[in-house]
């Protein structure tokens, strides 16, 4: 994938090294809350040698919203996420009329917290619409590759660009439309809805790569098997049949022939009109 030279976002939060509540003071704030007590004439030498600041002396300074551009995996990310603002921004302008709002992203190493709760690395990534961000522990990569056989950075624009569609629809109704469903009580017709939602999910972010590569000619060869790889490795049915019995009736995401198709669809046609899995034409997905 072709991904350098763009600009990156500025909405990345990135809490890496955070302890997972969010509180407690860095080693170096401790230092000086002491000082401040028992040497307080030692406080402004401690500031001059860095004690205490955002970064130690000879660090790089990274602006709120960015991240080190020395961190490559996290560049990769911001980048991919730059990309899905300008795609959808195009897309809501020209075929929705209307404005888009970026979504936050946030890394985050471990455990976290979010507005619908604990997040933790064992979850896979997620967006929450409650605070409308995306949660990435990038430490799932390495697990989609290693333990599913779905590597390569195309496959991890896939999984962002899959979470970033979720907040495409939060913003157009889809994710209160799932939650009706939900209220209802019924399991089988949430998991169904659910899994409506989750292969729209896939099919924008299909439309996101189609538009991505007019608008910037990111990809390159295998790319998009890549993707199809990952969707098949990510399936209901291939997930359930790693650890024995295969379920549909608690499917939440789709087949994975399913999630490919939906990926398909939006990968050739770039338009979101066609990822209307909620229509009665598609009752069989």
């Amino acid at each position: 994938m072709k991904w350098q030279g763009r600009r990156g976002s500025g909405n990345i939060e990135d809490r890496r090294g955070l302890k997972a509540a969010g509180g407690g003071l860095g080693l170096g704030a401790i230092i000086l809350f002491l000082a401040s007590i028992f040497f307080p004439d030692a406080v402004p030498l401690l500031r001059m040698v860095g004690v205490g600041q955002p970064g130690a002396p000879g660090q790089q300074q990274v602006a709120p919203g960015q991240v080190d551009p020395n961190d490559q995996a996290a560049q990769f990310i911001s980048v991919t996420l730059a990309d899905t603002e300008e795609v959808w921004t195009q897309i809501f302008r020209e075929d929705l009329g209307a404005s888009y709002v970026k979504p936050t992203l946030v890394l985050f190493s471990g455990a976290t917290t979010s507005g619908c709760g604990a997040a933790e690395a064992a979850s896979g990534p997620f967006y929450c619409p409650a605070d409308r961000k995306v949660y990435l522990d990038l430490d799932f990569f390495r697990t989609l590759e290693r333990q599913l056989g779905a590597g390569g950075q195309f496959a991890q624009a896939y999984v962002v660009a899959h979470e970033v569609a979720h907040h495409v629809q939060n913003l157009t109704g889809a994710v209160r439309r799932v939650d009706q469903v939900r209220s209802s009580g019924n399991r089988l017709q949430t998991n169904q809805a659910t899994v409506r939602l989750e292969l729209q999910a896939d099919c924008y972010a299909g439309v996101w790569a189609n538009r991505a590569h007019q608008n910037f000619g990111i990809l390159e060869r295998g790319d998009l098997e890549e993707a199809l790889n990952a969707a098949a490795k990510i399936g209901d049915d291939a997930l359930q049949g790693r650890s024995g019995r295969v379920r549909p009736e608690t499917f939440t995401h789709g087949t994975s022939e399913q999630r490919q198709r939906w990926l398909t669809t939006g990968l050739r046609g770039g338009d979101i009109r066609q990822c209307d899995t909620f229509s009665p034409d598609y009752d069989d997905l």
